[in-house]
């Protein structure tokens, strides 16, 4: 195996000759399919549109939309044009989508009518109010003055938005000689995708990914999972995360294979989707396999075509592991980590390691990627089975923060390794385990807690599903242990009782203090729990207790 010097659109073209017939992405609750070529046809149909609008290489397009069949559009026809394609968190507010705007220097954005309690045509009106009195594409806005464009993903008219349906009306009326010109310009080491951190800590930071840095990217995760033109992956992440548009696409996209899509997660329409299509890979962030496994129509379901996927963005306990790989057929599901500025993976499992270490560590080094534990206070590598902060250097390191050079240079070193402020330990077969994030550090007293050590523990308990720990604000101490349970149905647990099941069994300042019963956690869109948001309804629900 070696890494591919193409571009996103070269991929899907080789495959477009290839295999034109071949189904390219699946819509099954509206009988909706794409193959190869169809697909490809549409790509070049919006990047003449986008380039005849007076979008130029190197422009960015955001795009704010859950997984509707027009945003791969968009993905493919922003890279065959040498445009950068921006990706928004579909629950972004107006202040976060306003600095996002700004921050990114988007020259247009594209956007559905909703998502969820969202409606985003009147969020973007009342954001941008010159929308509603000016012609399309000469959008003249005092607060982004290098907005020019609104694109509404739909058939409707918006006033001063194009739709979609009149631009590739338009595209199929023009001629290829721009596309061609610039696509052969273009070097798979430009900036293709920027996709903002996700929030879990500090201000979102626009992340510069490369074709380079996410084609191979989902090349080496696609072999890892063995994938052919015959696999068949159910996509149910979301597409601007990196999840979705690294891990899926581009993993589809470099092995030829079919991407069953799900427009919004919903367990029934997943398990539905996978029987359907005859799904042989399906992605997920834990509570959503949860979700699956524990869905009262789960038996119903024909499963019996799974074999791999990947689970990520959170710890798995390993009665899930198990479960998902028996009960769901997936034996070969894999375990990635990364992050954004990854492009994202670093580490992953292997189809053949067995569920235990599958969920307890995220495996070694991807191929062409060098991993590394080192000493947050030296910089020093170290000792195999010692923490440290985890360290990436590789083609997948992104090209850096856009018009942030301060925090690029303090998140990439002078040797190239990109510092992720995720602890872990790497034992001497190469394995590691993520053991908490430097930040989420509990400080008790001065004794040094870190959450995921406790979590591993009280995953053991009967009758808890789920269990998040982090600091709670203490007068005395600086901060205590605060555990967040969700609770399996029909158990029926007490404060004292997790306490009870923790003393002798770990350190006494590492029992938790406070014991919260929750039904569900504070998440962002890409499924990551927001502990910061956790640490404060604590502090608020423990301020008589101090």
């Amino acid at each position: 195996m070696k890494l591919l010097n193409k571009t996103l659109g070269q991929c899907l073209e080789e495959w477009a000759i290839k295999n034109p017939d071949h189904d390219f992405m699946v819509y099954p609750d509206r009988t909706l399919r794409f193959s190869y070529a169809g697909f490809n046809e549409r790509v070049d149909k919006l990047a003449r549109a986008l380039l005849d609008i007076g979008m130029e290489p190197g422009d960015k397009l955001g795009i704010w939309a859950n997984n509707v069949p027009d945003w791969m559009t968009f993905m493919f026809a922003t890279a065959k044009a040498g445009i950068v394609l921006v990706t928004i968190n579909t629950n972004y507010r107006l202040h976060e989508l306003e600095y996002l705007v700004k921050n990114s220097d988007l020259k247009t954005i594209c956007l559905v009518d909703r998502f969820r309690d969202s409606d985003y045509v009147s969020m973007i009106y009342e954001l941008i109010p010159e929308l509603k009195d000016c012609q399309r594409g000469r959008l003249r806005s005092a607060k982004f003055p290098v907005l020019e464009n609104a694109i509404f993903i739909g058939p409707e008219k918006h006033r001063g938005m194009y739709s979609l349906p009149e631009l590739l009306l338009l595209g199929s009326q023009l001629d290829d000689a721009r596309l061609d010109e610039i696509k052969a310009g273009l070097d798979a080491h430009d900036v293709v995708n920027m996709q903002y951190t996700s929030g879990t800590t500090g201000f979102p930071k626009g992340v510069m990914l490369t074709h380079h840095n996410i084609v191979n990217n989902g090349y080496t995760i696609g072999q890892c999972m063995k994938y052919t033109p015959d696999d068949r992956l159910c996509v149910c992440v979301p597409l601007f995360h990196c999840f979705g548009c690294v891990l899926a696409v581009c993993a589809i996209i470099t092995h030829g294979a079919t991407m069953v899509m799900v427009e919004s997660f919903d367990p029934l329409l997943v398990l539905a989707s996978v029987q359907k299509e005859k799904c042989t890979a399906l992605y997920g962030v834990p509570t959503m396999f949860i979700s699956e496994l524990n869905h009262p129509m789960f038996n119903m379901f024909d499963l019996s075509s799974l074999r791999t996927g990947i689970m990520a963005g959170a710890l798995c306990p390993v009665e899930t592991m198990n479960a998902v790989m028996e009960k769901m057929n997936m034996r070969e599901i894999i375990i990635v980590y990364g992050l954004t500025e990854t492009s994202p993976g670093m580490t992953a499992t292997t189809t053949s390691d067995p569920a235990e270490l599958r969920a307890t560590t995220v495996g070694k080094a991807l191929p062409f990627v060098e991993v590394s534990v080192k000493d947050p206070e030296t910089g020093r590598e170290c000792e195999r089975g010692i923490q440290g902060e985890l360290c990436c250097r590789g083609y997948n390191i992104m090209k850096g923060y856009y018009k942030n050079p301060e925090a690029t240079a303090g998140s990439i070193d002078d040797d190239g390794w990109l510092h992720s402020g995720d602890l872990g330990i790497m034992d001497k077969n190469g394995y590691v385990r993520v053991t908490g994030r430097i930040k989420d550090m509990i400080i008790r007293g001065g004794e040094n807690i870190y959450p995921r050590e406790i979590e591993n523990f009280l995953f053991r308990m009967p009758g808890i599903q789920n269990v998040e720990v982090a600091g709670v604000p203490n007068e005395k101490y600086g901060e205590e242990v605060g555990a967040f349970i969700i609770l399996k149905e029909g158990a029926d647990l007490r404060e004292e009782d997790v306490r009870d099941y923790c003393r002798g069994k770990i350190s006494r300042h590492k029992i938790p203090k406070y014991v919260f019963f929750m039904k569900e956690y504070p998440m962002t869109a890409s499924g990551k729990i927001q502990k910061y948001k956790l640490r404060q309804w604590a502090a608020e629900k423990t301020i008589t207790r101090m």
